[in-house]
């Protein structure tokens, strides 16, 4: 895993994310109150010499939040791990604990923010002191030759932090730059419930993405 400036599970940088990931993990959901909840910012997961890196927006209060592993115990790591099973990025399609035996090819995953924030919905404050640790992946990740953004914030805060102006944000649209850029839609329930995004929508996304490979 490329290093970041420090151990991004130590950071207590935002108070209002520490304060929720770690009451959301004493207080669990009913479902998972078997479960010890990570309750700890998320690190990154994934290939350190991949060639396709995606960007989330942020943790799952009861799923990455609960599991310790990107997109992992929630719908949108199903729809994503399923994709990325399908398109070979990943070596099964399984998306519920971090010690499942799931591996990333050729992939690498992080976020914007890696702290659960309430709502779903992290301040830009919040995502500004994450960049950090963003900033240092890019230049720590040498083999890029795509970045996926799965979402508008993950897409804004990409172009940001590498000058990038001027490109539209929109479902599978294709920049090419350097690396890649593909936009897509975030797997959220809210996109993938009202049929906003689709499985084979998604699936579109990496197929455009081998081919850069």
């Amino acid at each position: 895993m490329p290093r970041c400036p420090t151990d991004i599970t130590l950071c207590r940088a935002c108070p209002r994310l520490v304060k929720w990931r770690e009451a959301v993990a004493r207080e669990k959901k009913r479902e998972y109150r078997d479960w010890e909840y990570w309750g700890r910012p998320v690190p990154s997961f994934g290939d350190p010499q991949a060639r396709v890196l995606l960007i989330g927006l942020a943790p799952a209060a009861h799923g990455a939040n609960r599991t310790g592993r990107m997109f992992t115990g929630d719908q949108s790591g199903r729809w994503l791990y399923r994709a990325l099973h399908k398109a070979g990025f990943a070596t099964q399609p399984t998306w519920e604990r971090r010690d499942d035996g799931l591996q990333l090819r050729d992939c690498y995953i992080t976020a914007v923010c890696h702290c659960a924030p309430p709502g779903n919905k992290p301040l830009p404050a919040e995502i500004q002191n994450c960049s950090g640790y963003l900033r240092e992946e890019l230049a720590q990740l040498k083999n890029l030759r795509v970045v996926v953004a799965l979402g508008k914030i993950a897409f804004d805060q990409y172009t940001r932090l590498t000058g990038l102006r001027g490109l539209k944000f929109g479902h599978n649209i294709v920049h090419n730059t350097q690396p890649a850029l593909i936009a897509s839609y975030h797997p959220s329930r809210q996109n993938t419930n009202t049929g906003k995004l689709t499985e084979p929508m998604l699936d579109a996304v990496f197929a455009s993405a081998r081919q850069f490979l």
